[in-house]
């Protein structure tokens, strides 16, 4: 299976991005993993303006902790996971570290079982400040760490600076 993977900074249009790539490999074949938990009313509008720009035909799994299973289980050949920065963060919250690790290995063992394209988006959360306090350091250093791992195994990686793709590699 084919790895892309879409990073930059919030905003830069990482999802928009991802979305074409999956529309112009898969059009309306695309399973569309999501990781994100409605917590409260803000989180709640965000998902309902992202499934609001989803392709009708796509199919949408909610994964928030175990997107390789959702991986190794899609029917299509174009999966699109969005997003590794809030996967990181429900991990972090369940509390085990450990965690993100063996999931990072799990996304990346189950697309090597499948045939087609695995799109992952992720946030670029290392380029700013060294945060204040423990857990916030430990959420930009896991996702970091994650990232590099997927970014390592990637056929092709993608950096968003304010909506324009710079095609890292």
């Amino acid at each position: 299976m084919q790895l892309m993977l879409v990073t930059g900074g919030a905003r830069s249009g990482k999802s928009d991005h991802a979305e074409r790539l999956a529309l112009s490999a898969g059009g309306g074949d695309v399973t569309f993993i999501a990781t994100a938990e409605a917590g409260d009313a803000e989180m709640s509008a965000r998902i309902a303006r992202h499934r609001a720009q989803r392709h009708d035909a796509w199919h949408t799994v909610e994964a928030p902790l175990d997107p390789a299973a959702a991986i190794a289980g899609a029917e299509t050949n174009v999966v699109l996971l969005d997003c590794l920065t809030l996967l990181v963060s429900n991990l972090l919250h369940a509390g085990d570290e450990s965690a993100v690790f063996a999931q990072v290995d799990a996304i990346l063992h189950a697309r090597c079982a499948r045939a087609g394209t695995l799109i992952v988006v992720t946030n670029e959360v290392g380029l700013g400040i060294v945060p204040a306090n423990g857990l916030a350091r430990t959420y930009r250093d896991a996702l970091g760490l994650a990232n590099r791992k997927v970014a390592e195994a990637a056929d092709a990686v993608v950096l968003m600076v304010s909506g324009i793709p710079l095609v890292v590699r």
